[in-house]
């Protein structure tokens, strides 16, 4: 199945590092990031869950739960995290899925749904696509999906900055602009008229253009 931007994230129940678990759930009334790895002990993939491992506490701070997700089993990542922690000098305590049947893979379209077999066997190559990141608002919804190539390491920054800008127009209504990080200017939201903008920002707004209102961030 194909998945876009503000559909309902897939739910499914797997196994964890931290036990079993159903996605919705987990996820509660909260955001969540869903990154996923074609193999464990992979050299780029070690990298990557370590430094979300250091992030971890800026995503908390955001009511963000992060959760990682590998093809191969939960005992394999049990192995892994101790090279994670030993190289990377933190601690993986977010969970892990085994997704050792392919089903989340295959649920978040990151694997053919036909795809046959299992985990075993599979190779980093065989599994290159699942190197996806999915945020998921308390709705439930997809927030944004990115998918990165197996040699090119993800930039965490960007996610958690990405995360700041959703968070800010969900509760707000403007949108950001390119570039943008917490603190900058922002852009009245396309469907908010003059005449609302202003009681919405009586400070006013600078326009270079009339569709574009720059004002300061709110909150």
């Amino acid at each position: 199945m194909s998945l876009r931007i503000n559909e309902t994230a897939p739910d499914f129940t797997a196994n964890t590092t931290q036990g079993s678990i159903r996605f919705h759930e987990w996820i509660g009334d909260g955001w969540a990031i869903l990154f996923s790895h074609p193999k464990d002990f992979t050299p780029v993939c070690t990298t990557e869950l370590g430094t979300m491992a250091g992030m971890e506490a800026e995503f908390n701070k955001r009511n963000c739960k992060l959760i990682g997700l590998s093809v191969d089993p939960v005992e394999s990542h049990g192995k892994w995290v101790g090279d994670i922690e030993e190289t990377q000098g933190h601690a993986v305590k977010y969970p892990m899925i085994g997704d050792t049947e392919l089903e989340v893979a295959k649920l978040y379209n990151m694997l053919p749904a036909e795809e046959p077999g299992t985990s075993e066997g599979r190779t980093a190559a065989t599994n290159a696509t699942v190197r996806s990141v999915f945020v998921i608002g308390p709705d439930k919804k997809i927030k944004l999906m990115m998918t990165y190539p197996m040699t090119t390491g993800r930039n965490f920054d960007e996610i958690l900055r990405a995360l700041d800008s959703m968070q800010l127009t969900a509760k707000h209504k403007v949108a950001t602009p390119a570039n943008w990080k917490h603190g900058d200017d922002v852009i009245i939201a396309g469907s908010v008229s003059d005449e609302d903008a202003k009681k919405l920002f009586p400070a006013g707004w600078k326009a270079p253009k009339p569709y574009l209102r720059v004002v300061k961030q709110p909150g």
